[in-house]
């Protein structure tokens, strides 16, 4: 793994005050309540006028346009890994659509899952997969659609469905030795990465047994609503029988994707192949027109029939429907890049320390620091790399373990990025899946679990572990800007 420097080309005359520190903070926060809760409007305006507040804060820093353009563009490409990821999902949905694949899924899959028991079995497969490919947006972006479609057929709310999902997905995403979140954290601490693993099991498994135990009770609640689901079910796979050819030998398309992520090959190469395999089953298993094809990845799939249930169900993907995300993730990077170029994070953060005194505070600090960096800085890697640098420090000199430190980062920068909807991850599950953030937030039990046990356990002490007299605490590695694995 290597993060990588990126130069700005000025330097302040000052860093700024903590009173300007908080102005773009508190601007952009006030928008944004005002614009989404009151307003109604999509978070892109508000998010754009607080980019021109820090626009203006930078420049009475003492920084050229020249250079505040530079950060931006520096944090935006952060964020272009994530982009393109976002736009070739647009075409796996539009494409397995068509070749039948998801239609296949939903098939098979209202045979085999219970509605009582369809939550919590929807958040263990995420969890499988996720951990086998190290990246919750592929196991979202993947067995997640079908799940959701599945979901859907069976009269499980949408929101419901989402929240087992993403809470599946966040936990591969965090536990897994293939992520890039769970090697960037403990890499920029100084702790070793299974050392970091092992120790965030103390964590994450209460909070997914919680999180299994609370889908289950959940499923059970509202099975008293699918009295008519074998019926329902039933015409809907005719239906779905009407329109595509239904074989399990479909099933072996996203079998191979799965197991190219177990082999690490990357994102892109990964998903563009199913996105091909999805193609090509339309043209040569579903019969369908080459043209018709290449205009869904774009349009997104399109159909209409008498089941007003499959035509809210297959008119989806294409990389038309991420559009509104991709500009809304760019806002919010460019947003997130001057606050972190012109030192703005570092200001408020060295405030904060000042007023941790214990180390009960200290951790209660780092994880509202990391839902803080998800909110204002837009995407998951700024809420873990700005907090554990500026931490790591005084981590070491209050003597507490590097692991601490690296273990509350994921607690609360990777597993609460989900929750935002300006944030690049809350923006991708949010197209991906269909459902709202705010819709689904409630239902995100492993995701909302996480930062709770660790403010217990940093009020308890439990687990929390210090230095002995004589040992060494590691060197810490110090970055100025990180740019995505």
């Amino acid at each position: 793994m290597s993060i990588e420097v990126s130069p700005v080309e000025a330097v302040p005359t000052r860093m700024p005050t903590l009173i300007e520190a908080l102005i773009p903070i508190v601007f952009m926060m006030f928008a944004l309540v005002v614009g989404i809760f009151f307003w109604g409007v999509s978070p892109h305006i508000p998010l754009l006028l607080s980019v021109c507040v820090a626009i203006l804060v930078a420049m009475r820093l003492g920084f050229k346009w020249k250079a505040i353009e530079t950060g931006m563009l520096d944090a935006v490409r952060l964020a272009l890994q994530a982009i393109v990821i976002l736009i070739v999902i647009g075409t796996i949905i539009a494409s397995w659509i068509a070749g039948g694949i998801v239609p296949t899924l939903i098939y098979y899959g209202l045979n085999l899952l219970a509605p009582e028991y369809f939550l919590v079995a929807a958040c263990a497969i995420c969890c499988i997969i996720s951990i086998a490919s190290g990246n919750a947006w592929t196991a979202a972006g993947t067995i997640g659609i079908a799940i959701m479609g599945i979901g859907f057929g069976l009269g499980i709310p949408a929101e419901m469905v989402a929240g087992a999902v993403i809470s599946g997905a966040y936990f591969g995403d965090k536990i897994s030795p293939l992520s890039e979140s769970t090697n960037l954290a403990p890499g920029i601490v100084g702790v070793d990465l299974f050392e970091h693993i092992r120790y965030m099991l103390y964590t994450t498994i209460p909070a997914l047994v919680i999180s299994l135990i609370l889908f289950t009770i959940l499923g059970f609640t509202i099975s008293a609503d699918f009295s008519n689901t074998a019926a329902t079910n039933f015409t809907l796979q005719q239906d779905l029988k009407d329109i595509f050819v239904i074989s399990p030998w479909l099933l072996l398309v996203p079998a191979s994707i799965i197991i190219v992520m177990i082999f690490r090959i990357p994102a892109f190469p990964g998903l563009m192949m199913g996105s091909i395999l999805g193609v090509l089953c339309a043209i040569f298993v579903q019969g369908a027109e080459p043209s018709m094809v290449l205009t869904a990845l774009y349009d997104g799939y399109s159909i209409q029939v008498a089941n007003e249930t499959l035509n809210e169900l297959l008119n989806n993907g294409g990389i038309v429907s991420v559009f509104a995300t991709v500009s809304l993730v760019i806002i919010a990077m460019c947003f997130g890049g001057i606050l972190e170029f012109t030192g703005i994070f570092q200001t408020i953060v060295f405030s904060i320390v000042k007023l941790a005194k214990t180390t009960r505070s200290l951790i209660i600090t780092t994880v509202v620091t990391c839902i803080t960096g998800n909110i204002v800085g837009c995407d998951q890697y700024m809420s873990i790399i700005i907090p554990g640098r500026m931490y790591a420090e005084e981590y070491r000199k209050r003597g507490i373990k590097g692991k601490v430190l690296s273990r509350t980062l994921e607690d609360a920068g990777t597993m609460t990025s989900p929750l935002i909807p300006w944030n690049t991850c809350g923006a991708f599950m949010a197209t991906t899946l269909g459902v709202a953030t705010f819709s689904y937030l409630p239902y995100t039990f492993l995701c909302l679990l996480s930062p709770v046990i660790a403010i217990v356990y940093a009020v308890t002490g439990f687990t929390i572990e210090y230095y002995e007299d004589g040992e060494a605490p590691k060197k810490v590695r110090r970055f100025r800007m990180a740019k995505r694995i």
